[in-house]
Parts: C-alpha cells; sequence; structure tokens
C-alpha cells in the first residue's frame, strides 16, 4: 500500500510541466539540478541523487533540490533523510510556487504514514489542499487514511470532492462505493459502482467490487456475471478470490458461466484454470487436475503444473505430485517456492534427506529465510540430526525472534537430547510470545512441555472453536492427547479430524506425537477406515493418475551429430525436432516460420507477441512468440503449443520442456533409437 502512495507521488504533476520558470519567481538553472531532475525522469534515481546532491553543496538553501532529494529517499525507505529532506523544502522553497510546495507536503505526508504517524501525515495533506485546493490527487490521499482509520464521514467528503472538480472522476465514485461497501450500505455501494462502470467499462474493479456487494445481498446470477465480466476485463485479483469462496448455489452457476468463456475462447487455458482453481479450493482435487489439465493441452505453465503438483499432494498421490512439480521446475527453475512444496513431498514419501537438500537449494538463495530453517530444522530432527536441528532452529529463531513454532520444535528437541532446562526456557517463550488467545497457534505444546495439562487443553480447546476449517485443528489436538499419553481423547480428536477431512495419512503414519496411540487397534481401525473411504472417493472421481490406466508410446529417433532428431507434425506440415530436455520453450528458425506463413500453416492471428532470448553465444536477442495450434508427437495431440521464432537462420528446431512436461514421463532408449512415453490414457 505504501508503495502505491509513493508511485501516485512520482506520478504527479510535478515533474515534467513544473521545470519552466513561473511567474513571480525563478526556477533553478544550475547544471547539478537540471542534470538530476533529467535523471529523474530517465529513471536513474542514483544518478539524480549525486546531482541533486552537488547542487545542495554549492546551493544550500535550493528547496527545489530538496524535494526531489525527500522523494528519492522516500523511494528508498530512508525515512529519516527523506524526513530531513521534506522539511528543508518546505522551509526554502517559494512560497508562490504552489505545485512544488503542495509536492513537498504530500511526500512529507507520505513519509509520516510510512512512519506510522497518520495525524502528521494527515496535517500535511490538509495544508496541500489548503494551498491547492482544486488538485483532485490530494484529497484522493486523504481520503485513503480517513478510511483506514474507520473516519468514513469524512473519506466520503474527500471523495465527493473528487467528484465535484472531476464528474468523470472514477476513482472519487469507487473510494465512496468501497466506503458504503465497508458499512455494509450495499444498495448505495452497488449505486456507486454502477456509476463507474458507466464512466469506464473496461476497468475490472468496478465489477469485482460490484460482485462483492451483490454477493452480500445473495444475487448469486448478478454477482457471478460481474466476476466473469471482470476477468475478461484483466487478471481481477479480487474477482478470483469471490471466485474461489463461492459455495453453492453460486459454485455451480459460477462454474456454468466459466464453461461457457471457455466455449467461446476455446483456445485459451484461463477459465478451465479458473474452474480448476474453484474445485481445488472446495477438496474437490481430481476434478480440479481434470480442468488444469486442460488448461495446460491449451497453454502450459509452471504455475498451472504447480497446482495439479499440490492437488496429488493433498490426494496423497505423491509420485503425481512430484512429476508435476519438477515439470514446474523444468518450466521455471527460478521459483523457490516450488523447491518448499518438493520437500515436502520427499518428506511425505518418507525421504527426509531429500527434503532436507531441497530446503539446503532454498537457503543458498535466500539465506535471511528464517521459515526455511524452522522447516529445514524440523527435517533434521525427523532424519535423527539432532545438533543440526538445533542449529536451525536457533537460526530461525535469530531470524525472527517471534517465532513460535521454531521454539517450540527446538524445545522439544532439547528435551530429547536431555536439556530439560534449555526445553523449559523455550516453552516459557512461546508462552511469553502467544499471550492471549488470538495469539494462540502452537502454545498448547508449550504448556504441555512443562506439564501444565490444564492449561494445553483450554489452549487447544480455544483453538478449535476460533477454527473455522477445523480439521487440522482437531488433529493439533489428537497430536497433543497422545504427548499426554491420553488415550481415548487422542482417537477422538484423530477421528474428528478424519472426519472434517484431514487426509494425510502419510504424516499421520510418521508423526512422533501419534506414538503412544499407533500400536493400538483402535488407532488402526480409524485408520484403515477412512484411508479406505478415500482412496474410494478418489476412484469414484476418476483416480489419480497413479490409478488410471497408463500406456508407453515408443517414438523413433535418429541421431545426427550427437542430437537426437524425432518427426513432428505441426500444423498438418511435417517437421524435424530436435529432442532437448535442457531446452524451456519450443523454438523453430525463421526461414520455417517463413514457410509456414507464406504456405498457410500459419496465419498473423498465430502471432502472439514477442520475448528476450540467449542464444549459444550468451547475446540477448528478440524473437516472436507465435502459437502452433496442433502439435503431434509420436501419436500424441497437443493444442496451443508456443513456439520462438529465432532470427538465426541455422538455428536448429528444438522440441523443449514446454512440449515435453506436457507429455508424460519420457525415458531414451539409445540402443533401440526410441523414445518411451509414459503418460495416462
Amino acid at each position: 500500500m505504501m508503495k502505491t502512495r509513493i508511485i501516485a507521488t512520482l506520478l504527479c504533476v510535478f515533474l515534467y510541466d513544473t521545470l519552466a520558470c513561473a511567474q513571480g519567481y525563478k526556477r533553478p538553472e544550475s547544471y547539478n539540478y537540471q542534470r538530476g531532475v533529467e535523471a529523474i525522469q530517465n529513471e536513474n534515481p542514483q544518478e539524480a541523487l549525486e546531482y541533486l546532491n552537488k547542487d545542495i553543496s554549492e546551493n544550500p538553501k535550493n528547496g527545489y533540490s530538496f524535494s526531489w532529494i525527500a522523494m528519492l529517499r522516500l523511494q528508498n525507505e530512508e525515512y529519516g533523510k527523506a524526513l530531513t529532506a521534506a522539511d528543508l523544502a518546505i522551509k526554502y522553497l517559494p512560497k508562490k510556487d504552489a505545485e512544488y510546495v503542495i509536492f513537498a507536503y504530500s511526500t512529507r505526508a507520505n513519509v509520516y504514514l510510512n512512519l506510522e504517524d497518520t495525524v502528521k501525515a494527515l496535517n500535511d495533506y490538509t495544508t496541500a489542499i489548503r494551498i491547492k485546493p482544486d488538485q483532485s490527487s490530494l484529497y484522493d490521499k486523504r481520503a485513503q487514511v480517513y478510511f483506514e482509520q474507520g473516519k468514513f464521514d469524512l473519506s466520503d467528503a474527500d471523495y465527493r470532492k473528487m467528484t465535484e472538480l472531476n464528474p468523470g472522476d472514477v476513482m472519487g465514485y469507487m473510494g465512496l462505493g468501497r466506503n458504503a461497501l465497508r458499512q455494509k450500505r450495499l444498495d448505495d455501494a452497488i449505486a456507486q459502482f454502477n456509476h463507474v462502470i458507466k464512466l469506464e467499462d473496461k476497468y475490472s474493479s468496478g465489477y469485482s467490487f460490484r460482485a462483492e456487494a451483490e454477493l452480500e445481498k445473495e444475487m448469486w446470477n448478478e454477482a457471478t456475471n460481474d466476476l466473469v465480466a471482470a476477468m475478461l476485463c484483466e487478471w481481477d485479483k479480487k474477482a478470483v478470490y469471490h471466485m474461489t469462496e463461492l459455495k453453492e448455489p453460486a459454485f455451480t452457476m459460477m462454474v456454468s458461466k466459466l464453461k461457457i468463456q471457455a466455449a467461446k475462447a476455446p483456445n485459451e487455458n484461463t477459465w478451465s484454470y479458473l474452474a480448476g482453481l474453484m474445485y481445488e479450493q472446495n477438496k474437490k482435487y481430481q476434478k480440479a487436475i481434470e480442468l488444469y489439465d486442460d488448461a495446460n493441452r491449451k497453454d502450459a505453465s509452471p504455475a498451472v503444473y504447480r497446482r495439479i503438483s499440490d492437488c496429488y499432494y493433498e490426494l496423497g498421490a505423491y509420485d503425481d505430485a512430484l512429476n508435476n512439480i519438477n515439470k514446474s521446475l523444468n518450466m521455471d527453475s527460478t521459483d523457490l517456492s516450488n523447491l518448499a512444496r518438493k520437500a515436502n513431498i520427499y518428506y511425505e514419501m518418507g525421504n527426509a534427506k531429500a527434503a532436507i537438500a531441497e530446503w539446503d537449494k532454498v537457503l543458498a538463495a535466500q539465506p535471511e529465510y528464517g521459515f526455511g530453517y524452522y522447516r529445514r530444522g524440523w527435517f533434521k530432527e525427523l532424519d535423527g540430526d539432532m545438533d543440526g536441528a538445533i542449529d536451525d532452529l536457533s537460526m530461525a529463531i535469530v531470524l525472527d525472534p517471534e517465532d513460535s513454532y521454531a521454539y517450540v520444535s527446538r524445545g522439544d528437541v532439547y528435551l530429547k537430547q536431555g536439556k530439560k532446562d534449555l526445553a523449559e526456557a523455550d516453552f516459557k517463550k512461546v508462552i511469553e510470545i502467544e499471550d492471549s488467545p488470538e495469539k494462540y497457534s502452537c502454545v498448547h505444546y508449550a504448556y504441555q512441555g512443562l506439564g501444565l495439562y490444564d492449561k494445553a487443553i483450554e489452549a487447544i480447546d480455544s483453538i478449535i472453536a476460533r477454527d473455522e476449517d477445523r480439521a487440522g485443528s482437531y488433529y493439533d489436538a489428537a497430536c497433543l492427547y497422545s504427548r499426554m499419553k491420553d488415550k481415548d481423547n487422542a482417537l477422538r480428536c484423530l477421528e474428528k479430524s478424519l472426519e472434517l477431512g484431514y487426509m494425510r495419512f502419510a504424516h499421520i503414519e510418521r508423526d512422533f506425537d501419534m506414538d503412544f496411540i499407533r500400536g493400538t487397534e483402535e488407532y488402526k481401525a480409524i485408520i484403515r477406515k477412512y484411508k479406505t473411504a478415500h482412496e474410494a472417493t478418489i476412484n469414484s472421481e476418476g483416480g489419480s493418475s497413479s490409478n488410471r490406466e497408463t500406456v508407453t508410446t515408443e517414438v523413433p529417433f535418429t541421431k545426427e551429430n550427437g542430437v537426437c532428431k524425432v518427426k513432428c507434425n505441426v500444423n498438418g506440415l511435417p517437421l524435424h525436432f530436435v529432442f532437448d530436455t535442457g531446452a524451456s520453450d519450443v523454438t523453430i528458425s525463421m526461414v520455417e516460420a517463413t514457410f509456414m506463413m507464406k504456405n498457410g500453416y500459419l496465419s498473423g492471428n498465430d502471432v502472439v507477441g514477442s520475448q528476450r532470448y540467449m542464444d549459444a553465444n550468451g547475446d540477448v536477442r528478440v524473437g516472436t512468440i507465435i502459437n502452433l495450434k496442433g502439435v503431434n508427437f509420436g501419436g500424441l495431440d497437443l493444442n496451443n503449443v508456443r513456439a520462438s521464432v529465432v532470427r538465426n537462420q541455422k538455428a536448429p528446431l528444438l522440441l523443449g520442456q514446454s512440449v515435453l512436461g506436457r507429455l508424460g514421463k519420457i525415458e531414451i532408449d539409445n540402443s533401440r533409437n526410441v523414445l518411451k512415453i509414459t503418460h495416462n490414457k
């Protein structure tokens, strides 16, 4: 939010139209000042600071330089220096130069907001408005502060002023609508958003905010129409959120409308992806996978493979989860969150060492990531490396001294090492951090570790009471009771968690906390009952890929100069591609692309954009992106494959991971010169 305010400040009219002399005063003409402002215009903030500081050394009372320095220091989050510069700008700027004076006040207000001093921020906005009462952006900034304070009458007054100054000001009406929505004045909110949409019918927020009000009024048809309309404008995060939170009857209605959009735009993956998100959020994972698969057939992406992996993870199909997260990583190796996901998958597969190795990669790239040390420490404990666990958990605590989970985990390890005093100190720290029921997350384990069982039960009951889902909380309760050797309550809470949908059986079956009850017949019966029911549900929905029929297709290849070439059919044109598991995309040369265009295998509509790529010499070049509507590879049909057209006429046709990742498991049989592709039928 603060960044938005800063950007808004940068986009004020001050930059381009305030450099010339104005009546009654003269703006600086010094060399360093002029070069500093030019550097700002050229988006070179460091160079700008250097010039402006030189100017200040020569002209210590140049308020203009101070105003720009304040803005640049604010942008760098150097709030102390920004405040000093803004103060000096206000002191030295000619009072007649209203544009620059209000620029300085507005900048200082932004500094105060970042310092959480709203009183002084409001004073500065008010002063700026007094100087220039016809500048709409100032009312917008002050209205936002009032909104965050819950002072809706004052916020409304500023937004109405914006609409008076400019009857076509969309943001003024948006502000009025948002204020009404927050106060549950739903009809008023809808009326304001109606006006927004009349003024700007391609503004997605008008539709997504109106949809929120309509959902509150249970206007399901209108709301779902607006959610679609928002997404037709652009990827609207609010609209996506509301879609994934829908329940019946709106859920089915929304899915139907997404199907209609998919039919209208059969080559777009957006609508299948959105429907997949909805089913995933509702824990209908197999249906979500089917929709994500459809999205990938239209245009494969690492994000979709990640979502498929998450669904398989929840289903307990860990081989499939691993396969899809690897596909995501093959397409985008820079996404560290995928490595964390991969670590969790390895853990569920019983391979703590592999999980640790993935976290090693994450922490090598992000050595200050506290949560990463916590997770790796936890895995090290599971692997029996207690000293390593202590080291990582201690690092997590150094990076985040309020991480109660890290203290609990370290306390548990200390107990295993017989270091009771150190364990008790960590447990007491957790109680200190989670000092009220609304903060409770793992304090029950701390109380249990200290032998305060009544308080532990009181804490977990409080957590369950405020948890809407409750499945995970009941599992935590089962763990707590098992730790306290209360078999009956441990079994009761375990069954309750499974009944509510906690299906992480691999985790349950190796969780240390379950050790006390794991050997009992009651435990075995409960696990067997719900595991069997879970598997039956999966199968009734179509099953995971592990339960569906798989087939293996063999595709012959030839070797030329050490590379494998395979036959493909692209839009009906037979071609030979180099099979390259190390390449991320499909690439074709300008020669082939030109031939395809001239002979009707491609049309102008298939050209979708451009992107930068690095050639074999390390040079960065620009390539055209085209859409290949149909690619047949080994008898497998893929639709809408993105390909890069490179300008090097000698460049080989490369078949990379954007296609290979969609085919399935690929093995190379060099003895027979065939590719074995194992995929779901």
